[in-house]
């Protein structure tokens, strides 16, 4: 099948491209390059021995996006990754995000609807529960007011999506929420590409086992967890990635039980921030330099999947442990220091 995805050279973008391509699918990809580099297209040509076809067009455009639709009718289906996802930038920022996130989404969503097929899979993200009443969390938690900008663009991007199905029965769509994406592709070829300092954990700690940061700051020690440090559910990248293509192919087959789904995706187990690095120094035999810094608002106390849904409706199941991601965390950024 013909799978467009946006933002296909981004960290999530580019691992789903390879699984797709591994799967026998023929994947279109657009990128505005400006969080991803060109170089992951040779990453992903290495691995896979495919290139796929690649435009670079900004999505904010909406002339270009009606073009290019008008050039690709035979799309079977879209995954949409393309999207702003700094935190503390979207706080910064607004504007930027509402425009970045919400009016791409609307012009690509405006244009699949005039195509034969209509299936779409949406990057979404556990911050739309924001602290949870209850762990795990399932589908059915509520949606909490979002604590930033970005966590507000995915609640109000799965409103769209949910109105789009609702009025246009070709319309079919599938959102997932993430929990925290890790890892690597295991040959190293391709991985995470933070734009100056780290926003997310892993690189933080790779970038300073590997010389490139003085310490890593654990944000708080005196939350309600077993060792006080904040618990998330740490996802391997090439997991996700699978579970996309699991998506995109129960659209494509109709297994779908309605027009608008919604999956977690995640391992349904926490690990604590000090559990994460233990873990990293066991797997690499690195001694990671780390201090205790207070915390950063905004930060919920612990976030872990209840996969149930996932597992059995979807028909999918995370494979990879903690220690395979961040032991292929590690192999990356050593390849990236050898190449610098």
């Amino acid at each position: 099948m013909k799978i467009l995805v946006t933002g296909g050279l981004g960290f999530i973008g580019s691992h789903t491209v390879v699984a797709l391509q591994q799967k026998g699918h023929e994947v279109y990809i657009i990128d505005n390059l400006s969080n991803s580099s060109l170089q992951v297209l040779e990453g992903i040509t290495k691995i896979t021995k495919v290139t796929p076809h690649f435009t670079k067009l900004d999505l904010r455009n909406k002339e270009s996006v009606k073009n290019y639709f008008v050039a690709n009718q035979d799309v079977d289906g879209i995954i949409h990754f393309a999207a702003s996802k700094a935190v503390g930038e979207s706080v910064e920022n607004p504007l930027l995000y509402y425009e970045n996130n919400l009016n791409t989404l609307t012009y690509i969503l405006q244009e699949l609807q005039k195509l034969p097929k209509a299936n779409f899979i949406f990057s979404s993200s556990c911050t739309v529960y924001g602290q949870a009443d209850e762990l795990p969390i399932t589908e059915n938690a509520p949606v909490k007011p979002a604590e930033s900008p970005y966590g507000n663009t995915k609640q109000i991007g799965e409103e769209i999506i949910k109105d789009a199905t609702r009025v246009n029965e070709k319309l079919q769509a599938i959102a997932l929420r993430y929990f925290n994406p890790i890892g690597a592709h295991p040959s190293a070829e391709i991985g995470e590409l933070p734009i100056g300092v780290p926003q997310n954990l892993i690189p933080f700690i790779t970038q300073t086992a590997v010389g490139l940061r003085k310490e890593l700051s654990v944000f708080g020690n005196d939350y309600p967890t077993k060792d006080g440090t904040c618990v998330r559910d740490y996802i391997h990248v090439m997991d996700l990635a699978e579970a996309h293509v699991v998506a995109v192919e129960r659209l494509l087959n109709n297994n779908n039980k309605s027009d608008y789904e919604v999956f977690n995706l995640g391992t349904g187990k926490g690990y604590s921030v000090l559990e994460v690095i233990q873990t990293f120094e066991k797997v690499t035999k690195q001694k990671l330099p780390y201090r205790i810094a207070e915390r950063r608002p905004g930060d919920v106390v612990a976030a872990y999947a209840d996969t149930t849904l996932a597992n059995k409706d979807l028909g999918w199941t995370a494979q990879l442990t903690l220690a395979d991601a961040l032991e292929s965390a590690w192999k990356w950024q050593l390849k990236l220091k050898n190449n610098n």
